[in-house]
């Protein structure tokens, strides 16, 4: 809820200000306990802050003034429940509504643990249901023409900027990086052409672990680093934006796009798509599931084996479109 005379944008800039100053006191320290005890990203945590304040700023609504710590602990599920019934009707999906729930049950226990008083109503309350999905790959094809900067070449942008998306596109199918992953490789990270053949990435909870890369990979990567117009420091961001800042991850996805739009592929051609991609081929071409967990960075091989049942059932449309007796 935005006051009176703000956007939702600055709102979102200052998400506990809709809160009493002892709430909005404690989640400015849940965040920072978040930061430094679980080595949550900088991207992660403005979306945690962003849900946890989406929450407070509905109580200030619901209740009808900022909500204290005491007012906090004396939640009842109604309102959990009137908050997610809020939600929904502005057409916010069951995975968001997950999310968020998630972030205030994080704020929650923050508060217990500090011995700050105990919101049982959170707990109490069933998240949503989520319809699982299967991840959507890329054919193989469409995979391997998505770094090539030649399918953009009509449109008026610097050759190093499409050598840049190339660069990136590339090492998030090549080597199944996160975008966050690629945009974090700083400039000494990369070694000179012909000197290595991997790369060290940071991935979520600031652990590191090290993944192949192509040759043809690496050449882009170079391609972009010898057309880019800024100096590229050992400790700065490898991946610049236009003006020389820090690439955002909003500029991937809309080359993504442009790249969607040329290769005639569906929403689902996402830049995290590429990662799945990576994961799904690999597993087609006989790859170990134990392996493609470690290179995708995966705590548990629960989350890698979804790419088994995705491999199922390409091979399962492969069957039923070619064998005979499939199209009696």
């Amino acid at each position: 809820m935005a006051r009176k005379g703000e956007t939702k944008t600055e709102a979102a800039n200052a998400p506990f200000d809709m809160a009493a100053k002892d709430v909005a006191r404690e989640a400015e320290r849940w965040l920072a306990h978040l930061e430094s005890e679980r080595h949550l990203s900088p991207l992660t945590l403005e979306v945690y802050a962003r849900d946890a304040g989406a929450f407070l700023h509905f109580l200030a609504e619901h209740l009808g003034g900022r909500p204290s710590l005491k007012e906090f602990s004396n939640l009842a599920p109604a309102d959990v429940r009137a908050f997610l019934a809020s939600r929904r009707a502005e057409g916010i999906e069951s995975r968001t509504l997950v999310r968020m729930l998630a972030a205030a049950r994080s704020f929650a226990r923050f508060l217990e643990r500090e011995g700050k008083g105990k919101v049982a109503a959170l707990a109490a309350v069933r998240a949503p249901r989520i319809s699982k999905s299967l991840p959507k790959p890329l054919p193989v094809t469409a995979a391997r023409q998505i770094s090539d900067p030649g399918l953009r070449a009509g449109e008026e942008r610097a050759p190093w900027v499409l050598a840049r998306d190339a660069a990136v596109l590339a090492l998030l199918y090549g080597s199944g990086l996160r975008i966050s992953e690629a945009l974090s490789l700083t400039r000494g990270e990369i070694p000179a052409p012909g000197k290595g053949d991997s790369l060290t990435v940071t991935g979520k909870g600031r652990k590191t672990r090290m993944v192949p890369v192509l040759p043809q990979v690496f050449a882009l990567v170079h391609g972009y680093i010898k057309l880019c117009p800024f100096g590229l420091e050992a400790q700065a961001p490898l991946f610049r934006g236009e003006k020389g800042g820090p690439l955002s991850p909003r500029i991937v996805q809309l080359a993504m796009e442009r790249m969607r739009g040329a290769l005639g592929l569906p929403d689902t051609a996402t830049p995290h798509a590429l990662r799945h991609s990576f994961a799904t081929h690999l597993l087609a071409r006989g790859g170990d599931l134990r392996a493609i967990q470690e290179l995708l960075g995966h705590a548990s091989l629960a989350t890698t084996q979804i790419y088994t049942a995705v491999d199922s059932s390409h091979l399962m449309k492969a069957y039923k479109a070619a064998h005979p007796r499939a199209r009696i």
